[in-house]
């Protein structure tokens, strides 16, 4: 996808809480467009959200991970 068929600023360009800000919002958005959205909106959702997570991941490699949310972890709770 090029510039000027993104949908968005290119997350690379966001600041943090920027970044952080527009995580949040596609995650609270996700759930309706899955269950009301077009094929070409889930579609364009899928893509955005893979930018801006991917942005994230880049930026913060070594981010602290919950034990509850690795496998092992899961396996205690059980």
């Amino acid at each position: 996808m090029n510039e000027t068929e993104r949908k968005g600023v290119d997350p690379a360009r966001l600041d943090e809480q920027d970044l952080l800000r527009e995580l949040e919002t596609i995650h609270r958005s996700r759930h309706d467009t899955l269950l009301y959205g077009s094929a070409a909106a889930l579609a364009a959702h899928d893509v955005r959200m893979k930018e801006l997570e991917s942005e994230y991941l880049r930026r913060h490699p070594d981010r602290p991970v919950a034990a509850g949310r690795t496998r092992e972890g899961a396996r205690h709770r059980t």
